[in-house]
């Protein structure tokens, strides 16, 4: 039967993301049709097709709330952090190793959200109305914006080299979990032979390395403060 009071559909809609949240879980964004995902909430395709235009509609939404999850996270885990360093130093060293794995770890931590990210650009906001994308998109640049503002806090960076950070962040997150192909037959290939053992992808170390040469690079990059003078505003 078709919902039809605003709250009766928003019920709906919420049973088919989580729905299409659980089997993407399971077996991966790419494997997941709008037929399974019916089948999860025991509607017929067509019923489901009236409440999202398609099922990169359906992921595009599920996108949209991880990015606000992990933004609301990772900027309380910044926030907790130590206070704001100079730009050199060994106290900015264990801060870029801190502000990297922190960034890193709550990101592998969301395993659906690196699959995700991944499948955004390559074919989620292919299939959909533009202002299904812009929604999205305001959804993403607006978290974006608010983790970058935080960096600034806890960190010696402008906001451009924060939003750099967290764009690397992302992008390389999920760039790198489809490489590492968890819980799928190609990593057991990948793990059962020794000539390809190399193609094994460990996104932990891997992300929070990049993050950490990035984050270095970038202080690197400020003025030196003046030891007669104390350090200027630039590096304060």
């Amino acid at each position: 039967m078709r919902a039809r009071s605003p709250e009766a559909k928003r019920a709906r809609e919420e049973a088919i993301l989580a729905a299409a949240e659980r089997l993407a879980t399971m077996d991966g964004v790419r494997e997941v049709t709008v037929t399974a995902i019916a089948d999860e909430v025991g509607m017929h395709k067509s019923a489901v097709l009236r409440y999202f235009e398609t099922r990169e509609d359906i992921f595009l939404r599920l996108a949209a709330n991880a990015w606000k999850d992990w933004s609301a996270e990772v900027r309380s885990s910044l926030e907790a952090g130590t206070p704001r360093p100079a730009a050199e130093g060994r106290e900015w060293g264990r801060t870029a190793h801190s502000i990297a794995d922190t960034l890193t770890q709550s990101l592998v931590a969301r395993p659906l959200f690196c699959d995700l990210l991944a499948h955004t650009p390559l074919n989620l906001e292919r299939n959909v109305s533009t202002d299904t994308v812009r929604a999205f998109k305001r959804v993403a640049v607006a978290e974006v914006a608010d983790i970058s503002a935080t960096l600034c806090a806890v960190a010696p960076l402008d906001l451009e080299q924060a939003h750099g950070v967290v764009v690397t962040a992302t992008s390389m997150a999920g760039a790198l979990w489809q490489m590492a192909a968890p819980g799928t037959q190609l990593r057991a290939f990948y793990e059962t032979d020794p000539e390809l053992s190399h193609s094994i992808v460990d996104v932990e170390p891997r992300l929070a390395g990049i993050l950490t040469a990035l984050l270095t690079g970038y202080a690197a990059g400020l003025p030196r403060p003046d030891r007669n003078r104390g350090v200027p505003d630039a590096a304060a």
